[in-house]
């Protein structure tokens, strides 16, 4: 589906579940993090204590309603992208449009 072009000479993760805005660990991660990735068994580990990360998520879930929101970006954005967004599941639903989500 060309999502991936150009990556399969090598490893590539493509979608890790939960995603950040869910709360998952991946929102943790800090620049210099280590992360190891086992191939053969299909996963990866956030080399960082649980003490680390707890301590991180306590500051996270701090921010109160900005928790687990990406910083803006100045961007156009096409009303077929938003509209999208707005009825796209997360990763682990699937990645696909919730139609219930319309409402009505």
């Amino acid at each position: 589906d060309g999502r991936f072009s150009g990556g399969t000479s090598g490893l590539s993760i493509g979608h890790v579940s939960p995603e950040a805005a869910s709360g998952g660990s991946i929102g943790l991660i800090e620049d210099g993090d280590l992360i190891a990735i086992d191939i053969p068994n299909r996963g990866i580990q956030l080399q960082v204590s649980d003490a680390e990360l707890a301590a991180r998520r306590e500051a996270q879930e701090a921010r109160g309603d900005k928790a687990w929101t990406p910083k803006n970006r100045e961007r156009q954005v096409s009303f077929a992208l938003r509209a999208y967004a707005s009825l796209a599941t997360s990763a682990d639903k699937g990645a696909v449009r919730d139609k219930s989500k319309l409402g009505g």
